[in-house]
């Protein structure tokens, strides 16, 4: 296929394009800018630079890249520091996913891109009550006041991308790259093991993300896919455990009661988080994981 990558020098587009490559379909990537051609031709990629809350830009770029299928990667979240305020973090992010995702999808509709696959996220989103871990059909949580924006978001992101026949990927917990927030959070022991560390995680690491991403080419939407791993885990599971892979001292612990006072209903989504189920994507992607389980995948990642 001619395949459009639009975030292409991103912590997935880095890996998604030379698989894409090896599996012979002709890859155009975007970045921002133009300074990144480089590493896109590197990569295997023929080089476009895109803003694409840029509408005008989005519909010229697929217009002359007339590809067959398009992967909407890009999102603003290098160097973001975590705060009370999510929505006020995620406020670019959240652009990408509005805005950005409309213009790409009305540039696909009219050069008729039949296949358009998007990154969306799993963790934090699924209700907090009933069983620990949830698929694909079960019902979304009510978000916080400080993480409204940052929830409808990701809502209007798979909404728009299956409202078209596409696929929204929603991925787990990245890692396995250097450059990550709570990577380098922990590692400074500034990521706290939060009351008996109750709220569940689904990670995925990287390589994982990327081999599931070109396996849904050849699948039909539309279609929502949780790409995490086997083993979704309460926080006082994984969290020692991506300490020691890093080589980190251990998490220290603060009551919860402490944690609302500085975090208020944001809370919640740490401390009642619900897992993602793979079995979906497993079964109607062909899709096996070379780290089943952040258990082996931290310390191959992390190297202690």
């Amino acid at each position: 296929m001619r395949v459009l990558v639009v975030g292409a020098t991103g912590v997935i587009g880095t890996r998604l394009v030379p698989l894409l490559a090896e599996r012979g379909h002709q890859v155009t990537g975007t970045s921002r800018s133009a300074a990144k051609a480089g590493q896109l031709s590197s990569l295997g990629a023929e080089p476009a630079v895109l803003d694409v809350l840029d509408a005008a830009a989005a519909r010229a770029v697929v217009a002359q890249a007339r590809p067959d299928a398009i992967i909407y990667q890009s999102t603003a979240l290098s160097g973001i520091s975590f705060s009370r305020n999510m929505d006020r973090a995620f406020g670019p992010t959240n652009l990408l996913r509005t805005t950005g995702t409309d213009n790409l999808l009305a540039a696909a509709g009219e050069a008729g891109v039949p296949r358009f696959i998007a990154q969306s996220f799993a963790p934090f989103r699924y209700a907090h009550t009933g069983g620990p871990v949830k698929d694909e059909t079960d019902p979304l949580t009510e978000p916080p006041p400080s993480a409204r924006l940052m929830f409808e978001a990701m809502a209007h992101n798979d909404r728009a991308v299956t409202a078209a026949g596409g696929i929204a990927l929603r991925y787990g917990g990245f890692y396995g790259d250097q450059d990550n927030a709570m990577i380098t959070a922990i590692g400074k022991r500034q990521f706290p093991l939060i009351g008996v560390g109750d709220g569940v995680m689904s990670f995925i690491h990287l390589d994982d993300a990327a081999a599931a991403t070109v396996l849904a080419l050849d699948t039909e939407g539309p279609a929502i896919y949780n790409i995490t791993d086997d083993d979704p885990a309460p926080m006082r599971d994984w969290l020692p455990a991506l300490a020691r892979a890093l080589g980190a001292k251990p998490p220290y612990r603060v009551p919860a009661w402490v944690a609302r006072l500085l975090m208020g209903k944001t809370l919640a989504m740490m401390t009642e988080a619900r897992g993602a189920s793979n079995l979906k994507a497993k079964k109607e992607l062909g899709w096996t994981l070379r780290y089943p389980s952040w258990r082996d995948g931290f310390p191959a990642a992390y190297g202690h």
